[in-house]
């Protein structure tokens, strides 16, 4: 049955990520002609930018948004490919810098200088702030899942769209800490404590729906019932993907850091032997 909402919702995603992919493009083309090819952008960073804008299609411009209309555990599958899939990859493909090349050069130098005043300086440092970005992702992800905030998400795309904007955002802010924040090289460590307390609490919250008893969305009881699924089960499912593949990701993303870790105190290692 079609849904006008829905579709809508969809169009604009559509046109959202058309849009995206039309200024990174223009970014890189400007930024290769001043620069070189492969100077700033590289080509694995297009690809990975491309293949985060897939995932990202995937999750809000395909079967996904209407099957997850009527079950948890598809949408629960959206929620996951726009955080722990579209967020990285794009973060990856450094966006900012071809947006910043997309713009003419005037505005780009005018809103250059506006970033290093320390009115914006000073607050997007505080967002970007380890702590504080770990925070904000593990509220994200267990307020909106709190039944009475979740059903109202389903019953008003508006607010729907903004959970969405609110797992996604906080997810980025949280995979540009790791990648391109402030840990730099001697900062791996700390990557991986981060990574370890997000999986964490994430594969908590995921093992809750699994072993949980009772269904915790009312509204997905008739829909999943009638597609022929038990609703208490579509929750389980829901709950691990949230607990099991999210948990593998984190492991593997953990186990790179840690192995970041290490090569670099090796590396210091060496050059201190060196000097001595």
């Amino acid at each position: 049955m079609e849904c006008p909402v829905l579709d809508a919702w969809q169009t604009t995603s559509a046109a959202l990520l058309t849009a995206s992919a039309g200024i990174y493009a223009g970014g890189v083309a400007r930024l290769w002609r001043n620069a070189g090819r492969g100077r700033g952008l590289r080509p694995l960073n297009l690809a990975l930018f491309a293949a985060g804008l897939v995932a990202a299609g995937l999750a809000l411009v395909s079967p996904f948004p209407a099957l997850s209309q009527a079950l948890f555990s598809a949408h629960m599958g959206q929620h996951e490919l726009l955080m722990l899939v579209a967020a990285p990859l794009l973060v990856m493909g450094k966006p900012w810098l071809a947006a910043a090349w997309a713009l003419p050069a005037r505005s780009r130098a005018g809103i250059l200088a506006v970033t290093q005043r320390p009115l914006v300086r000073g607050p997007f440092r505080a967002v970007t702030a380890p702590a504080t970005v770990l925070v904000l992702h593990a509220l994200a992800l267990w307020i909106w899942h709190v039944p009475q905030l979740f059903e109202r998400a389903l019953e008003n795309q508006n607010l729907h769209a903004f959970q969405h904007f609110c797992f996604f955002g906080t997810a980025a802010l949280f995979w540009w800490t790791l990648v391109q924040g402030r840990y730099g090289r001697a900062g791996y460590g700390a990557g991986v404590l981060f990574v370890f307390l997000t999986s964490m609490h994430s594969g908590i919250l995921g093992a809750l729906m699994t072993l949980g008893r009772a269904v915790w969305y009312p509204a997905y009881d008739a829909p999943a019932r009638a597609a022929g699924v038990d609703p208490l089960r579509d929750q389980q499912l829901a709950g691990l993907i949230m607990w099991i593949p999210a948990g593998i990701i984190f492991m593997v993303v953990g186990l790179a850091l840690c192995a970041a870790w290490l090569g670099e105190s090796e590396r210091r290692g060496r050059l201190s032997a060196m000097e001595e």
